[in-house]
């Protein structure tokens, strides 16, 4: 099984991004930010092509002249909390089958992470995988086939006998032309809900 992180394990709300950045003065904050669409600067720190610096500075240029401080805080903004249900869910889970995390994520946001669990936290998350692929880390992104082919080959998994839960719609459409069975998750579902028996 792999999953995706944000909307998925992660509660994560993409609007307060948005609001935060209008605040700061970028003009038309949802067409330059949003969950469906990004400008080709947030696929850049998200394929680790550019650096947080180099990001937070680009970003700049686009408002009413705000601080490194108060950016990195506006881009921070949409993660919200780590519900222990998901993480207990993940851990029964893992007991019969091999678990993986595939996120579009950048250094900022997973710092951000790592500092909203804490230490002790944090590595306990990361034992819950099998293997955790970032694509800052891999310099690439989903919905690239390609971060799907790396994924199944070095894992030596076949396509059909993975299931990838992810919320956003163009994610999934990706991992389907290689033929992984997927399941888009809806803004109101929960993962809990997918695996009704396990919870039992």
């Amino acid at each position: 099984i792999i999953f995706d992180l944000g909307a998925v394990i992660l509660n994560i709300n993409y609007q307060n991004t948005i609001d935060e950045f209008a605040k700061l003065g970028v003009r038309n904050a949802t067409t330059f930010y949003s969950k469906k669409v990004q400008t080709d600067l947030f696929n850049q720190i998200e394929t680790g092509m550019i650096s947080s610096n180099e990001f937070l500075k680009a970003l700049q240029k686009e408002t009413n002249n705000a601080n490194i401080k108060q950016l990195e805080k506006a881009w921070n903004a949409m993660l919200i909390d780590l519900p222990e249900e998901r993480l207990q869910l993940i851990k029964k889970l893992k007991k019969n089958h091999t678990i993986y995390l595939l996120s579009n994520t950048n250094v900022i946001h997973i710092n951000a992470f790592k500092k909203q669990l804490g230490n002790k936290r944090w590595l306990a998350f990361i034992k819950l995988f099998d293997k955790i692929y970032l694509s800052h880390e891999l310099g690439l992104r989903k919905p690239d086939v390609k971060i799907f082919e790396h994924v199944l080959k070095e894992q030596k998994l076949k396509a059909e006998e993975v299931f990838f839960i992810d919320d956003s719609p163009q994610h999934i459409a990706g991992a389907k032309k290689l033929g992984i069975h997927c399941h888009h998750l809806l803004d109101n579902e929960n993962i809990i809900k997918l695996f009704p028996d396990i919870i039992l």
